[in-house]
């Protein structure tokens, strides 16, 4: 990101973060990519990015975001990331946006700013982007009427689409490199003359705005900016069956324009039946990576909930032995039907079917388990709120940590849980006389919740003989030698 761009100083006919020239289609051009990512879990996603694209990210001063660099031939790669919720290639962006103290000044500087962008790249990688995922409809708010085309109207609407795409590009050209609306005006004619009846393009400008010094909404933003597109593209709004949507990202004075990649959210891929506090799959994948799984580690989820964590383990760490249980027999449904629900999609792609997985219903603080058998244990303890209680889990926490401590593997076996009730956890971690040492805490947001990923170590204590069990046990014997004297 260019510390040189300073807001309406640099406005003008500018140079694109993405690439340094404009690149006709067909050219192997560099742009930057941004990702949305689990906050608290940007490191990992850089982690990924290197391992899978081989290129360095950059972690955003908003938290949640991270950018990297890629080549147009390699774009697919962006999509076999795991640890990302959305994905948008970035038209321009500026480190410190000089924002009028006018909120009148400012909005018109955002619709002057429209036209001066340097759209031309961001749409070619939009374009490209297209061809590569297979189209899954309208977004989520559109229509959901499924009508099967006949083959010549799908091919009929793919070649509109596919032309008017490159229409859009090629505007995009003529206008950036035009010198006057003049100069313009013959090539938007032959675009009409060229494609008469070309379906025309919808879009939506979203805007996600943080910071307490704007003089300016969300909504003011993103409706002014959005007015601005339009006349410049003559794109035809629409809030939710849109073609594109234009993202501008303000985090104080940081301020990113782009064009999203992803029509809905990555972290949804696994889950065909919800439950009440079901994680997403890119929480899940950074919990995974945070315990490094091996081959042939035996994985257990005590609290499976719907199986988010067990199935993207059992799909992205497939070495691995998955076992998830639960004590409620829906959950243990839904686990089930979700695992169904991956193996038929495996299958109907020609792909082996079948999982790394099991599933069970127990008693959580009674585990049918072998005592030493497990190498991790990860899962989503019930935070008190939408599930269970504040109350109830002072007598939880003890009891499943210390259950969770007899199968764990002692000296080797590692714990990754998931909790917002981190009072009460700490407490149940001080009152296990030893047998879990905390190694690293990762702070996120869950639904708005501020919730920690704690990593634990089962240390080499043998489980029934620390100095928390003996007391225990002489407790109980005093307990009975009083009884029998009574």
């Amino acid at each position: 990101m260019s510390s040189g761009k300073q807001g309406p100083n640099s406005v003008g006919p500018c140079t694109s973060s993405s690439s340094e020239t404009d690149a006709k289609s067909g050219d192997v051009i560099t742009v930057t990519i941004g990702a949305t990512v689990p906050t608290g879990f940007e490191h990992t996603a850089a982690e990924e990015v290197k391992e899978k694209i081989g290129v360095e990210a950059r972690i955003s001063k908003d938290r949640g975001r991270i950018y990297f660099p890629i080549t147009t031939d390699k774009l697919f790669q962006v999509h076999l990331l795991r640890s990302v919720d959305n994905l948008f290639v970035v038209v321009e962006e500026y480190d410190h946006y000089q924002f009028k103290q006018s909120k009148e000044e400012t909005l018109m500087e955002l619709q002057q700013l429209a036209s001066k962008l340097p759209w031309t790249n961001a749409l070619e990688v939009w374009k490209l982007n297209g061809t590569l995922k297979k189209k899954k409809g309208h977004r989520k708010g559109g229509s959901t009427t499924k009508v099967k085309p006949s083959r010549n109207t799908a091919d009929v609407a793919a070649a509109d689409t596919e032309q008017q795409l490159h229409q859009v590009v090629s505007a995009a050209e003529s206008h950036l490199e035009a010198d006057s609306a003049a100069d313009a005006e013959p090539c938007e004619q032959d675009s009409q003359e060229a494609a008469p009846e070309a379906r025309v393009i919808k879009f939506r400008v979203t805007c996600n705005r943080a910071g307490d010094k704007h003089s300016f909404s969300s909504n003011e933003a993103a409706r002014d900016f959005g007015g601005a597109v339009q006349e410049f593209f003559q794109w035809k709004a629409d809030m939710t069956k849109f073609d594109i949507e234009v993202l501008l990202n303000i985090h104080n004075e940081e301020m990113v324009i782009g064009i999203a990649l992803t029509e809905e959210s990555l972290h949804r891929r696994n889950i065909s039946h919800f439950g009440p506090t079901t994680l997403r799959s890119t929480l899940c994948y950074g919990m995974l990576r945070l315990c490094k799984p091996q081959a042939s580690d035996v994985i257990l989820d005590p609290m499976c909930g719907t199986g988010a964590i067990p199935l993207e383990g059992a799909i992205e760490f497939s070495s691995s032995f998955y076992i998830a249980g639960d004590n409620n027999d829906m959950a243990v449904n839904r686990t089930v039907n979700n695992i169904c629900h991956i193996q038929k999609r495996r299958a109907d792609k020609g792909r082996i079917s079948g999982l790394p997985i099991d599933t069970v219903q127990w008693d959580l603080c009674s585990l049918p388990i072998r005592t030493s058998s497990v190498d991790i244990i990860i899962t989503d303890m019930p935070f008190g709120k939408r599930m269970g209680s504040k109350k109830k889990n002072w007598d939880l926490y003890p009891l499943c940590l210390r259950e969770m401590a007899r199968v764990c593997r002692p000296g080797s076996g590692k714990a990754v849980l998931l909790t917002q009730d981190k009072k009460c956890f700490a407490k149940a971690i001080s009152r296990m006389g030893g047998l879990w040492r905390k190694l690293h805490t990762v702070w996120v947001n869950v639904g708005g919740l501020h919730a920690g990923v704690y990593l634990l170590k089962r240390t080499g204590a043998v489980f029934g003989q620390t100095p928390e069990d003996v007391h225990e046990h002489d407790e109980t014997l005093l307990k009975e030698n009083n009884c029998m004297r009574e």
